[in-house]
């Protein structure tokens, strides 16, 4: 008979590996990915659990591009009680959004005061989709479904618990109705 004895040091090693294995089961799909701000931070999504998170694909020359007048005042509206927006640029569509980092910061803050996060400039659709964005996509999220991104602005909406419960078109207003029911009925759940 074989037997086999474990040091308290082995013992320990385990544990906190078993430990480590059960804190990553707790982060959401949606929030399992790291991704950088445009000052090169890196950002680990699951630091936004616990919160409302509409994650949208953004330009500086479309024009939709008057929605991060919207975004920054569902930002100011509804910041405080738990609601974080992602601005993700994008230049897939009709290379609308060409600026460097810097440059699109300085466009956001000059001319939409914006104060949310803003991410790095990434792909959203196709092989060089980010990590994030094909995990998205492949969702079949109500009202617009499972799909590739069709244009700049479009929505998702995460609850607290990081599951993805809505999907807009570009074209939805951040501050239309169906919008702002949506994120005030996630964010009345604590």
């Amino acid at each position: 008979m074989n037997r086999f004895f474990l040091t308290t040091g082995t013992i320990a090693i385990i544990m906190a590996g078993l430990a480590l294995q059960a804190a990553d089961s707790n982060v959401p799909d949606a929030l399992a990915f790291k991704m950088k701000t445009l000052q090169g931070k890196e950002v680990d999504l699951a630091s936004y659990k616990g919160k409302v998170v509409l994650v949208v694909n953004v330009a500086s020359k479309c024009g939709l591009t008057p929605q991060y007048e919207q975004l920054q005042a569902l930002h100011k509206k509804y910041a405080k009680d738990g609601l974080a927006i992602i601005g993700v640029p994008c230049n897939q569509f009709g290379k609308q959004e060409p600026g460097s980092a810097e440059e699109i910061t300085s466009f956001c803050k000059q001319n939409y005061g914006v104060e949310f996060d803003l991410l790095e400039k990434v792909d959203v659709n196709g092989d060089t989709a980010c990590p994030l964005y094909k995990y998205l996509t492949n969702l079949d999220t109500q009202p617009k479904g499972k799909g590739k991104i069709d244009w700049n602005f479009e929505k998702f909406l995460i609850d607290r618990s990081g599951k993805v419960v809505a999907r807009f078109e570009p074209r939805a207003k951040p501050d239309a109705p169906e919008i702002t029911k949506q994120i005030e009925a996630e964010l009345a759940k604590k």
